[in-house]
């Protein structure tokens, strides 16, 4: 299966493209960058972001779409920034055709390192690894997406294992099957949607 990752950003969109299949190392297609000037108007910066996307999924064709799931931050502008191109970024995978996931950074770091609190550097080192690759990817960007498109190719790749017979998973496939875990139990527990249930419970 061939997965399109994006770390969405303004001023850097990271994307990564990478082969994969059960039980086989994984492979690099693509990888690279999309930047904006910061200087420049958002409507422009914004269409820059969907130009180059387009272009990549154009170019090598994935059969899926992976995008950072977006999280609140301190810095409002940022975080503004981060889901308007991950927005882009589905955009684009929907009238591709393409089916889209999202992924909580935490779940990514555990797929790639065993740890969903590893830093930039270590996911960095090891996608170097994973795809053996010669040079790292720079900037952290783009090594991100290519964790991102790991993470869901092993979400992917897993079920289909272990129905043919591959075996108990790694402890990296365990680890970010725990970190999922955790992720939508924490989601699930969000004063947003608890608050929505008990609208919904104290209607007539």
């Amino acid at each position: 299966m061939r997965v399109l990752g994006v770390d969405p950003g303004l001023t850097r969109c990271g994307w990564g493209v990478v082969d994969g299949l059960p039980g086989r190392r994984a492979r690099l297609v693509a990888v690279g960058v999309v930047r904006t000037p910061s200087d420049a108007p958002l409507a422009e910066r914004l269409l820059a972001v969907s130009d180059g996307l387009e272009a990549v999924i154009a170019r090598h064709r994935p059969e899926s779409v992976a995008v950072e799931r977006v999280f609140a931050q301190a810095n409002v502008s940022t975080v503004m920034g981060t889901a308007q191109a991950s927005g882009i970024a589905m955009v684009l995978a929907a009238r591709a055709g393409l089916p889209v996931a999202s992924h909580t950074p935490s779940e990514v770091k555990a797929a790639v390192t065993g740890s969903g609190r590893a830093g930039k550097e270590q996911v960095t080192t090891m996608v170097t690894r994973i795809l053996d690759l010669v040079e790292a990817p720079r900037p952290a960007d783009a090594a991100d997406a290519l964790a991102l498109a790991l993470c869901h190719l092993w979400r992917s790749a897993l079920p289909e294992a272990r129905a043919a017979g591959a075996g108990a998973p790694t402890s990296a496939q365990s680890a970010w099957a725990q970190a999922a875990q955790r992720a939508a139990s924490q989601a699930d527990r969000s004063p947003i949607l608890v608050a929505a249930r008990a609208a919904r419970r104290a209607r007539p």
